[in-house]
């Protein structure tokens, strides 16, 4: 190797390049130190290098970067933590009471106004709306499918049309059954009775029960048919002729229908008293009272005890308007039951006079045994036809009782009590 001055010697040169591979190392290592305590102060600053505001950034936005990455809302300083909850445990305790005592002051009104509303009339005179299924006289109708098997897994829709017309029969009257199949849709389906049997109800079967009594249907326009040959097949029973003169509770009748490939049982009960224990008459007086209209039905008591009695009202153009009832002891002998019509039950509802009394039914409650009550013979249909009065004769005042006022005044102490714990809760406040 030469030099300007000369050749320079192999070893010299080797001495010359050890010293620059020394320095290499020493180099490296203050470079890195160098550029670690750039990174650290970068970090420190909460800035790097890439985040760093160029000439045209918005020094704003450089500025609420380090809010976002701290998790802190614009506007607020830097790395300021969230404000803690500022009520106290003390001041959170105060405000679930006064919480709790709100929500009882409002249960307590409403079951207060609530009360009050539905006792404003007494219980034996309450308006149609209450009841609209009890101002008519029983007359079940039902539907069942003929094989809910089939129905279950969709293989047939064939369902039975299931009526009777009273359930409550007294001495010589007679029920009458009609029978029909049907689709979905109501469309008639062939129908046929196979069988029909009255016995007792399995609960009163005994070693001297009565043995079962052939039923007969049929679909020939006769014996309470309506229409013969169309598919809904009638039968009437008459249990004090068909084997069941003594006997006194329910009857079942079971019976066997098909239609096409598809059978199946089912049943009719009817509730049975062989001798009414008091008859009703037709004689009726009223007498408006107590700014009320009283309407009082004759009875011809023959056993005594307590009889519960209930009657429908009609306005003038035949609309349904309130349901009356009875429920007192009677004594052997010529009676009166009294059908009370409430003074403001008039004067809130406005039917158009005159009434008209209509469906009476009733029954001796009897108090042990099975059944528990003996049934009087029903009026059905219009009974009276009361006069015409002016709505001025009838009170305004709500019912009253002793009853009644205890329950008030109870109801009205639970609001007064959770409004004294409120007004306590809300006074609570501590000086600031």
């Amino acid at each position: 190797m030469t030099s300007d001055d000369g050749p320079v010697s192999a070893p010299s040169w080797l001495r010359h390049g050890r010293w620059l591979l020394a320095l290499v190392p020493l180099l490296l290592g203050v470079g890195g130190l160098l550029w670690w305590h750039s990174s650290e102060g970068a970090e420190l600053s909460g800035a790097s290098p890439e985040a760093a505001p160029g000439p045209e950034s918005d020094p704003r936005e450089a500025a609420r970067a380090p809010e976002r990455r701290m998790g802190t809302p614009p506007g607020s300083g830097a790395g300021e933590p969230a404000p803690p909850s500022l009520l106290s445990p003390e001041a959170r305790e105060r405000e679930a009471r006064r919480e709790l005592w709100q929500k009882r002051l409002e249960r307590a009104k409403r079951s207060l106004e609530a009360y009050v509303a539905a006792t404003r009339y007494p219980p034996e005179s309450r308006p149609s709306r209450e009841h609209p299924d009890q101002m008519e006289l029983a007359e079940p109708e039902r539907t069942r499918p003929l094989s809910p098997r089939a129905a279950q897994d969709g293989t047939s829709d064939v369902q039975l049309r299931l009526k009777q017309d009273k359930v409550f029969v007294v001495g010589d009257e007679s029920v009458l059954f009609t029978v029909g199949c049907e689709d979905s849709r109501r469309e008639p389906r062939p129908c046929e009775v196979l069988s029909a049997v009255a016995h007792e109800a399995d609960h009163l079967l005994g070693p001297g029960g009565v043995a079962g009594v052939p039923i007969a249907f049929g679909d020939g326009g006769r014996d309470g048919d309506a229409v013969a040959g169309d598919g809904i097949h009638t039968g009437r029973f008459q249990p004090s002729r068909q084997g069941f003169a003594m006997f006194s509770g329910t009857l079942r009748v079971d019976m066997r229908v098909r239609s096409g490939s598809l059978e199946d049982a089912t049943f009719f009960d009817v509730l049975y008293t062989p001798a009414p224990p008091a008859t009703f008459t037709r004689r009726v007086r009223e007498v408006v009272e107590a700014g009320s209209l009283d309407l009082y039905l004759t009875v011809q008591v023959r056993k005594a005890g307590r009889y519960v009695v209930s009657a429908r009202l009609d306005d003038e153009g035949g609309m349904p308007f309130a349901s009356t009832s009875f429920n007192e002891e009677l004594t052997v002998g010529v009676q009166e039951v009294r059908f009370n019509v409430f003074g403001k039950l008039i004067r809130d509802e406005a039917p158009t006079f005159p009434l008209t009394l209509r469906d009476v039914e009733g029954f001796l409650l009897k108090e042990a045994g099975d059944p528990d009550r003996e049934l009087m013979v029903s009026l059905r249909g219009p009974v009276h036809t009361t006069r015409v009065y002016p709505p001025h004769q009838f009170s305004t005042a709500e019912w009253r009782s002793p009853e009644r006022d205890r329950y008030t005044n109870e109801l009205h102490k639970d609001v007064v009590e959770a409004q004294t714990q409120l007004d306590a809760a809300l006074a609570d406040t501590p000086e600031p």
